[in-house]
């Protein structure tokens, strides 16, 4: 391997032989490679695991001096890695992490894409995304049983049986209107579900693959654009997605007739969602449920335009790409609604990305302003419709505020009437469909088997389901997880438990390596999004009851807690899921390796982490939270245990 090049193929170490010194540096080492494998990253080699440039390691030299220092890393020492790189090794005790991780980290002054690309040129910092720099990546899955609840949660709402008593979907948003209309028909043979229902969105790549065996699972018929057919070939390889067209045509016919037999079937067409979005309203065809995954964090190397405003004059490449990297091109204010636009290939975008960054910037804003517009007017016509948590509103509000697009574009796009683009019309997933989750500590609880063997994740399901056998839906989750689930890399698992429930699965966990139930020990994690170690105003912290949605010192805090009770690594990050300046978010992860201090270390880690979900929440005026600390003596400190 060259200085720079990378390896030929990554794939984590299977089995009980060790190739570290302690099964907690074998565990890091294991699903650092994992996040890279082939079958799990979505670009490996370029160390892209998901989300754009969610990086595990800042380069191949730094992936190799990582993986280094784990392998001489002691039972009593702890790494430090700084933005994907390895800078040091402390002395510390058998009950601190292994590894402590910050990436993406900026002072908020300077917490800009503009200054973070500028300090990645140096290759001084790397972009982590949530799982991708903390190493627990476990594919589509990790998401898919999120996505999977935010649907059954928005089915049960909305199409529910008795549902013109509990319909009103006019919430308030955070900054202003209305949200999503009534629902003006029922849901008849599939109330509760999305049976006969159409499920419109964008993006099939690591986070967005879930969606389409969420919506299915949930009996719903599933469209989804995506610009890179690589992406819909893996969603249909993974078993994730079951058709794919390049015809708009026929992408859309096999839709509408799939939603009329009430048919649970997914449809990936590779092409711009905008374009999908534009074409739906113009045959009149109102998706029952609409939302997005594009990567809408990352206006360069995430978001990708439906094309270029040709203006002036000039040659055809001139009016196509600009004059060269940091050509102006397009001008703010009226300028931006000059000239047509022409599409571009998803090839002539990514040239363009290359050539001339400052103006794909530029198309990626006035995209995602026309996108947004397409989701209000769908939204208007009668689609449930709700932001996942990709930063589109953000930066589509943010397309008018630079001039990079103006109203009276989007209305005379559209035949519409705005006089203004109220982005945040379209609610969050998170105050709409899982904050009440959050309030009782409940959250993604993720497991892989170290062993590579397939069988001891069937061990670690049965378990689930003899521990919580009356929480009938996580029981349908797992079972429908081992029919329908193909793993990615390492076998592994996702469900979401709640505060109490997650220590007692790891004591379980811990205990079937300990007697060898499973063949080598298991890691358990977590995505970021969870109950109590996020900050990020236009996600999981949006319209928090007492406006405490851009308080940051709780992820903070859960990083610290975490340390202090022996997660086996921790990682703090910025600017993941929504991109850079709008988040900061921690992590953690522990081995059950069957020893007595696993034991004690998973008792505490795995009560701590929920626990500050549950004390975010009853500190921020959720009456369920206070009553869930009251409930399972969850202390308030000034307020005690909650109230009754």
């Amino acid at each position: 391997m060259s200085a720079t090049s990378p390896p030929p193929f990554i794939r984590a170490p299977r089995g009980s032989q060790l190739s570290c010194k302690g099964w907690l540096q074998e565990a890091a080492l294991r699903m650092l490679m994992n996040n890279l494998d082939p079958d799990v990253a979505e670009k490996p080699d370029e160390l892209i695991v998901y989300g754009g440039i969610g990086k595990a390691a800042r380069s191949w030299p730094d992936f190799e001096r990582i993986v280094a220092t784990l392998r001489r890393l002691e039972n009593d020492e702890t790494m430090l890695v700084q933005s994907g790189r390895a800078v040091g090794v402390i002395k510390t005790h058998t009950d601190a992490p292994r590894v402590l991780i910050s990436n993406s980290m900026l002072v908020p002054k300077w917490a800009t894409w503009d200054e973070f690309r500028r300090l990645e040129a140096l290759g001084l910092i790397m972009y982590g995304q949530m799982t991708a720099g903390s190493w627990i990546y476990i594919g589509t899955q990790g998401i898919l049983q999120g996505t999977y609840e935010t649907f059954a949660a928005l089915a049960k709402r909305h199409f529910g049986e008795g549902i013109e008593g509990s319909r009103d979907r006019g919430i308030k948003s955070r900054q202003q209107g209305t949200g999503n209309r009534e629902q003006k028909d029922g849901g008849p043979a599939g109330a509760g579900t999305l049976r006969g229902k159409l499920v419109v969105t964008g993006g099939l790549g690591g986070m967005g693959g879930a969606q389409p065996l969420a919506a299915t699972s949930n009996d719903g018929t599933f469209l989804a654009a995506d610009v890179d057919r690589s992406r819909i070939e893996k969603r249909l390889k993974t078993c994730y997605l079951d058709k794919m067209t390049e015809s708009l045509d026929e992408a859309i016919a096999l839709a509408v007739a799939a939603r009329d037999r009430q048919q649970a079937v997914s449809i990936g067409w590779v092409g711009n969602v905008v374009d999908l979005l534009r074409e739906l309203i113009r045959r009149d065809i109102t998706p029952d449920v609409l939302t997005d995954q594009t990567s809408a964090h990352d206006p360069l190397t995430g978001y990708v335009p439906n094309g270029v405003r040709e203006q002036g004059t000039g040659s055809r490449d001139q009016r196509a790409w600009g004059a060269g990297r940091g050509a102006q091109g397009t001008g703010g204010g009226r300028d931006a609604d000059r000239g047509t636009v022409r599409p571009l290939t998803y090839e002539q975008a990514l040239r363009l990305r290359e050539e001339n960054p400052d103006r794909y910037v530029r198309e990626s804003y006035r995209t995602m302003a026309e996108h947004v517009a397409c989701m209000l007017e769908l939204q208007r016509r009668g689609a449930i419709t709700f932001d996942y948590g990709n930063n589109l509103r953000g930066h589509a509000k943010e397309a008018i505020e630079r001039g990079y697009v103006t109203v009276d574009h989007l209305n005379s796009l559209l035949a519409t009437r705005y006089s203004e683009l109220d982005a945040f019309r379209i609610p969050g997933f998170v105050p709409e469909y899982i904050r009440p989750l959050f309030c009782e500590g409940s959250g993604p609880f993720r497991w892989a088997a170290l062993s590579g063997e397939p069988a001891d994740i069937a061990v670690t399901d049965r378990a689930v389901l003899e521990t919580f056998p009356e929480e009938e839906h996580l029981c349908r989750w797992i079972r429908m997880a081992g029919e329908k689930v193909a793993f990615q890399g390492l076998p592994a698992r996702i469900c979401w438990l709640k505060y109490g429930q997650r220590a007692k699965m790891g004591l379980i966990f811990n205990r079937l390596v300990r007697e060898k139930k499973v063949a080598a020990p298991i890691v358990i994690g977590r995505d970021h999004l969870d109950c109590g170690s996020v900050a990020s105003p236009n996600r999981e912290t949006e319209a928090m009851k007492d406006g405490s949605d851009a308080i940051a010192d709780w992820p903070i805090l859960n990083a610290l807690i975490n340390t202090a009770c022996g997660a086996s690594w921790v990682s703090v990050h910025h600017g993941g899921g929504v991109g850079i300046g709008y988040s900061i978010h921690a992590g953690q992860v522990i081995v059950c390796d069957g020893t007595a201090e696993a034991d004690r270390r998973l008792q505490r880690v795995l009560t701590a982490d929920p626990a500050m979900g549950v004390i975010r929440h009853a500190d921020a005026g959720y009456e369920l939270a206070q009553r869930v600390a009251h409930d399972k003596g969850v202390d308030l400190g000034g307020m005690g245990h909650g109230t009754p």
